[in-house]
């Protein structure tokens, strides 16, 4: 059995909350143990706060996409926005040519100090889930981060039972 469900979203604070609730209502509902549930809810958590905050040409309104599917035993998460996408990065070092970067890595940036309100998302992101991929959408503009992790189940689970 699989499971999937997508939303769209206002960039507003408001929004990140209700994304939440409802993976965290369908992990249980799907028997998935709440530590799994717990991880990827914070995941998911951080990847619409940086849609919201960083997810629009100009800062404020528009939308993003949250995209979730449970199949087998993998869940995969969807964040798309439609901002500026990643910030540009010279390519050769030195050579003062600039292009998008593909999927920046956050291991390549420093992480933000722990006090820091902002600047750890990227990270949290990729301490929680299995797998992580972060890409420009070329030609729309905007972002799409995507993560994976492999799911445990609840003793009293249907779908974890083969």
């Amino acid at each position: 059995m699989s499971i999937w469900w997508s939303l769209h979203l206002p960039r507003e604070a408001a929004s990140v909350p209700l994304a939440r609730r409802l993976l965290l209502g369908t992990m249980e509902t799907a028997g998935v143990d709440p530590e799994i549930s717990y991880d990827l809810s914070v995941a998911l958590s951080e990847a619409c706060a940086n849609a919201v905050e960083h997810g629009g040409a100009d800062g404020a309104g528009g939308d993003y996409r949250v995209t979730a599917s449970i199949d087998g035993d993998t869940c995969r998460i969807e964040v798309t926005d439609s901002g500026p996408g990643f910030p540009r990065r010279p390519v050769p070092p030195g050579s003062g040519d600039w292009k998008k970067s593909p999927q920046p890595h956050p291991a390549a940036r420093q992480p933000a100090p722990a006090q820091a309100e902002h600047g750890r998302g990227l990270f949290l992101i990729e301490a929680l889930t299995d797998h992580v991929r972060y890409r420009d959408r070329p030609g729309r503009g905007g972002v799409v981060v995507s993560f994976d992790k492999i799911l445990k189940w609840r003793e009293d689970s249907l779908m974890g039972v083969s």
